[in-house]
């Protein structure tokens, strides 16, 4: 199976983030899994089918034990690429920055290319918007950050985009439930993106 296989896979049971501060983290694995067959392949099933590496536990341990250990390395002063990076309380979650800089590395490797955090301003929503078509167009995964009006709160993973009956719609893993949701275009244009009480898109994490 592919990556998307193996994902679909381990989201049956549910993929949701270990505790409240690890949204992003929760998401970023998520984004490994979709850019790594057999990395998903090792949450999903507790082998990994080149190494032989194991996992312990069920489908859900797995990726809470992932989890977790993502947190603590997305928010060191030190990324995977030996750069140097504002360290971040690992209680307050993973900052964008952190975000951009993990899917710059082995997270973002169905690419190998460089990532970067945007914030979105509700006057830049739309050409934001076209840049995360253009991503997700090309087989990439986008982090958003969502909150209240204001303040950014939470972190979603946009898969993919399909048009839809009132524009596109785009499917989203929320760690919070932990499984997929879908919002549209529209929705995100008037911050009113439909993901329970976090309606506001807040910054991105695009390629380039």
């Amino acid at each position: 199976m592919d990556a998307h296989a193996w994902t679909s896979r381990a989201l049956i049971g549910g993929l949701t983030q270990p505790d409240d501060r690890s949204c992003g983290a929760a998401s970023l694995v998520l984004a490994r899994m979709l850019n790594d067959a057999a990395y998903a392949e090792l949450v999903a099933t507790g082998v990994h089918p080149v190494t032989g590496y194991r996992l312990d536990g069920a489908t859900s341990d797995r990726f809470r034990s992932e989890v977790l250990a993502m947190h603590r390395r997305s928010t060191r002063s030190i990324t995977l690429n030996g750069n140097l990076q504002l360290p971040w309380p690992r209680a307050l979650g993973t900052p964008p920055w952190a975000l951009a800089a993990q899917m710059s590395g082995p997270v973002g490797s169905g690419t190998g290319g460089r990532y970067h955090s945007r914030w979105i301003p509700p006057r830049r929503r739309e050409d934001v918007l076209a840049a995360i078509g253009r991503a997700l167009d090309n087989d990439e995964v986008v982090p958003l950050m969502i909150g209240s009006r204001w303040l950014p709160r939470h972190v979603v993973l946009l898969t993919g985009r399909r048009p839809g009956p009132a524009g596109d719609e785009f499917g989203v893993y929320d760690p919070a439930v932990g499984g997929m949701r879908r919002c549209s275009g529209e929705g995100f244009r008037h911050g009113e993106l439909g993901l329970g009480r976090w309606q506001f898109p807040w910054a991105a994490v695009l390629p380039g």
